[in-house]
């Protein structure tokens, strides 16, 4: 049936969705095959903001390279930096602190649910919904400003150092994650119920944009896009990093594999990174926030791979290393760009209003799929 649909037949309208403006930040341009207003066909055009990333870190040190990382999926930019930090760690074979390794988990959740927020209100805007959008800033200006304070910055933090973070916790750190864990517990049922529970909403999201759990395992998609199919596969949990093991959280999966089985995810590992950062929040162990490392570093002569689990799924960093000051080879994996290739495979035969429906549940961010 998917292609009957895919075939181009006469009458058949080739219609280019984007780019708006090619200095527009995140810019992707689709070239959707429609018949009447039915999705018969998706190409997406990638490559508007493609900087070179992986190639640019070929001639950065081993400490530079790092931030540069925060100019991918820019909402999961912590998270992107903890995977470089602890991918030269490997190299290195540098154990960090304890403190060290409370704060990082502390940031990449809190991370998580400020992108989670971005998310909820873009995606209630995308199909129609206005209010939502100011309540998800709202709560999310709570952390940016706590971001702030630490780390200097609100969304590229570059907190994370080879060997721990750069600098110490402020002393407003916990009197002010306490404040917002104490304000977002009582909102996220108030997003449940402007959302979650909203009719129309539901309408608008179920049954929309199936994904089966093999084409998701097939097409490589990871993070909520795979998890929402029935797909296991949160790295915190088979492939725990830091302190993750040592955590009491869960996995959210849903089978459903439709848009909303997709909300449900992001609504409910909001609620299991709140659970994570209370558990951490008064145990902050004492003790040095940094190991110490060489001004100059060099990895050995290796390869090393890493992965953690950002917002949008698996973010895998490979360096190969030749013993000089900077690697001689560096790939990303970004979840972005796999969860991005299953979009036609969810779009075909669905009307061109939810296509909007479905993007949105993928959650993109496009400097991550483009590098």
């Amino acid at each position: 049936m998917l292609e009957e649909i895919g075939t181009t037949e006469e009458g058949d309208l080739i219609v280019n969705v984007g780019p708006q403006h090619p200095s527009t930040h995140g810019v992707l341009h689709l070239v959707i095959t429609l018949n009447g207003e039915t999705v018969k066909k998706i190409e997406p055009h990638l490559g508007y903001i493609h900087r070179s990333i992986e190639k640019m870190c070929e001639s950065l040190t081993y400490r530079q390279f790092i931030y540069i990382t925060s100019r991918m999926d820019y909402l999961s930019a912590h998270i992107n930096n903890h995977a470089c930090a602890m991918c030269v760690e490997q190299g290195l074979q540098l154990e960090i602190p304890e403190r060290a390794k409370v704060i990082r988990i502390l940031m990449d959740e809190l991370t998580r649910i400020a992108s989670h927020c971005l998310w909820w209100g873009a995606l209630a805007m995308d199909v129609g919904a206005i209010t939502p959008f100011f309540h998800a800033f709202r709560e999310r200006e709570m952390l940016n400003d706590i971001m702030e304070e630490t780390c200097g910055a609100r969304l590229t933090m570059n907190y994370n150092v080879p060997g721990g973070v750069m600098f110490d916790l402020h002393p407003d750190f916990q009197k002010k994650v306490h404040e917002f864990i104490q304000l977002f517990k009582s909102k996220i049922d108030e997003y449940d119920e402007l959302l979650s529970d909203n009719a129309i909403f539901i309408n608008r999201m179920k049954g929309v944009g199936y994904l089966s759990k093999e084409n998701a395992v097939s097409y490589g998609c990871t993070g909520p896009t795979a998890r929402g199919s029935g797909v296991s596969c949160d790295i915190r949990k088979i492939h725990p990093y830091g302190i993750y093991d040592k955590l009491d959280f869960e996995e959210i999966i849903e089978t459903a594999g439709d848009c909303y089985a997709r909300y449900l995810i992001r609504m409910g590992e909001m609620k299991q990174s709140l659970k994570i950062v209370e558990q951490l929040i008064d145990n902050i162990p004492a003790g040095d926030f940094q190991a110490k490392t060489k001004a100059v570093l060099k990895v050995p002569k290796g390869e090393y791979f890493t992965r953690v689990e950002t917002a949008r799924g698996e973010l895998g960093v490979y360096i190969v290393s030749e013993g000089a000051t900077t690697p001689y080879r560096m790939k990303f994996r970004s979840p972005g760009f796999s969860n991005l290739s299953a979009l036609d495979q969810m779009a075909r035969g669905q009307k061109i209003g939810d296509l909007v429906a479905i993007m949105g549940s993928l959650d993109l961010v496009i400097p991550d799929i483009d590098r």
